[in-house]
């Protein structure tokens, strides 16, 4: 998802400091800077629609970047997952969800949401640590 040369917090916030700059970076991943495919018609035509959203031409049905992926349905911005990502792969024992909720600034309940998500996403299971 991110560059091998990001090595700090810092170079992932220079790289991606705002949500547009997020969102530019899942387009041009998800889309490779080819024309946008509906998640839920891939056939059909998509129009492009205020505020980073699209439409489906067949289904009328509204999306954006996020829609079926770790950040569907979620308040957090993506740079708040960005950092998350970093934080949970690059560290070789991981991270607690009371740790990250810290780093972050976000609530306990929303950090393990994320931590959940990420480790889902990765095939990163919590039991992988006691088989150390």
């Amino acid at each position: 998802m991110f560059n091998e040369d990001i090595k700090s917090q810092l170079q992932l916030i220079k790289n991606f400091p705002d949500e547009q700059s997020c969102i530019n970076h899942l387009e041009s991943i998800r889309w490779k800077n080819k024309a946008v495919v509906s998640p839920f018609d891939p056939g059909s035509k998509v129009w492009k629609c205020k505020g980073n959203k699209y439409q489906c031409k067949n289904t009328g049905k509204y999306f954006n970047v996020k829609t079926n992926t770790i950040f569907d349905n979620t308040k957090l911005p993506l740079q708040s997952w960005f950092l998350g990502i970093w934080f949970l792969t690059s560290y070789k024992k991981g991270m607690s969800s009371y740790q990250l909720a810290n780093e972050l600034g976000i609530t306990q309940k929303s950090a393990w949401f994320m931590s959940q998500r990420i480790r889902n996403s990765f095939g990163i299971s919590d039991n992988d640590q006691l088989n150390e």
